[in-house]
């Protein structure tokens, strides 16, 4: 394979984000980003109106499994994290060379992390829900949708793999175009195969999962032409088997580490924080989840901007510029404050509409009503901490939101059972729990990044 020169002319994405416009460079990079998170909030709230039909314990099986799917995405995140801060750098700093050799290395690792993840989530998953404490029927049915969804680790990492190898590269439109395949694939799946509509089978929250991952294994297989077709900036190779350099691979895993293990902390609080929502009762639980699902609109914005922030903080730092770095990062914490604060004002106005596109169980809503107006209070600075976990990826520098978010999110439990046990708030006590650890997670790692010491970060 002929390898291109250490240093080559810098294409039109790249320039954008190095000398282009500053709120240019922002969108073009967080739009398609944005729009992707959208589908994939599209994604999962498709999936939750279906299941909800079912009834309120499937509805919760699907919700109590969707923690563990968390924690899946954050293990995966040590391969993403790493590769986009090593990958943007390199082509910042014209080191297409780097970026060839970091990207074949962690091609070749993919494919041991899915099987690592299904082994051992299909191997310990009645031990995981078991710490949830659910009923009996609900338990049933979260294994057997863990069961489905695990089978398919390998196609799972594989498709977020690929996205962030794009988003590193400072191409945000085509992981837009490929997640738009799979919401599409997986909006027709869904009723076909919960419902058995037509000659499908009648599978309910089992055929949710076999949905969701049929729809990851399409959008894979359009990967992978595209990836064949070489549209990215350097040429690479796709061997299974190839040289490792493991030194690299090391960096590259530190960085991706501590993010992954603070988003994995932060999942199993939520098993602790949902077993507290328990105590309350089934429609409690239903109403967490859908609560979440509500704010994931926020949520999933805030982290397409932080995926594009990380590309320009990476690319930046590479080419030697830490004040545009910086400058960029303010940036877009302006214009996620000016989406958060809008849709906080749509759920304090709002949020019984809002809540009855998932469930008609005046239960739920009424459960859920509270918690969307006490979630409200919290949606900037939660805007804030993702956006800024964000800028300090692609720096490099992933110490700092670990801290914050694994110190915050542990927090969680002592507080949770405190206001809604002890002071007996009961199910209001969990939501004033998310809300005052948002704030304070967001308010803490802003005032971090302001002393600027990950612009001195190296990878």
């Amino acid at each position: 394979m002929t390898h291109e020169p250490t240093a080559a002319p810098i294409s039109r994405d790249v320039e954008s984000i190095l000398r282009g416009h500053p709120y240019r460079a922002i969108m073009r990079l967080a739009w398609p980003a944005t729009a992707s998170m959208l589908f994939e909030t599209l994604f999962a709230v498709v999936d939750m109106i279906w299941v909800g039909r079912l009834g309120p314990t499937p509805l919760a099986a699907v919700i109590s499994a969707t923690f563990v799917v968390w924690i899946m995405m954050s293990l995966s995140s040590v391969l993403t994290t790493g590769l986009v801060a090593v990958v943007a750098r390199a082509i910042g700093a014209s080191d297409l060379n780097r970026a060839r050799a970091v990207t074949e290395e962690t091609w070749r690792l993919v494919f041991l992390f899915g099987v690592i993840i299904t082994v051992a989530v299909i191997g310990l998953r009645h031990q995981i829900i078991a710490v949830m404490r659910l009923e009996p029927e609900v338990t049933r049915l979260a294994e057997q949708y863990l069961l489905v969804y695990f089978a398919g680790s390998v196609i799972i990492v594989f498709f977020q793999w690929a996205g962030a190898l794009y988003r590193a590269c400072g191409n945000t439109r085509t992981p837009l175009l490929v997640f738009s395949i799979s919401t599409v694939v997986n909006i027709v799946l869904d009723p076909l195969l919960i419902f058995g509509i037509g000659p499908f089978p009648e599978w309910g929250t089992v055929g949710a999962a076999a949905a969701t991952v049929a729809s990851y294994a399409v959008a894979s297989v359009v990967f992978i032409i595209l990836l064949r077709r070489q549209r990215l900036p350097f040429r690479v190779g796709y061997a299974i088997i190839g040289p490792m350099s493991w030194p690299r691979i090391g960096r590259l895993l530190s960085i991706g580490l501590p993010i992954s293990v603070s988003g994995i902390t932060f999942s199993v609080v939520y098993l602790f924080v949902n077993q507290v929502a328990s105590r309350f009762g089934t429609e409690s639980v239903a109403a967490l989840g859908i609560g979440n699902r509500i704010e994931s609109i926020d949520y999933l914005v805030s982290y397409g901007f932080a995926l594009a922030v990380a590309t320009l903080v990476g690319q930046n730092l590479g080419a030697g510029n830490p004040a545009r770095a910086a400058s960029l990062a303010h940036k877009t914490l302006l214009l996620v404050t000016g989406f958060t604060g809008m849709m906080t004002a749509i759920y304090l106005l709002f949020p019984g509409p809002l809540l009855h596109v998932f469930s008609d169980d005046p239960t739920v809503i009424t459960a859920g009503v509270s918690y969307v107006r006490i979630l409200a209070l919290s949606q900037i600075l939660m805007g804030w901490e993702i956006v800024l976990e964000g800028a300090f990826s692609g720096a490099g520098d992933t110490l700092p939101p670990m801290i914050v978010s694994i110190v915050g999110s542990i927090g969680r439990i002592p507080l949770a059972w405190a206001l809604a046990v002890w002071l007996d708030w009961g199910i209001v006590g969990v939501w004033w729990t998310i809300t005052i650890s948002s704030i304070v997670k967001g308010s803490v790692l802003y005032v971090w990044f302001g002393l600027g010491r990950w612009k001195l970060r190296t990878v």
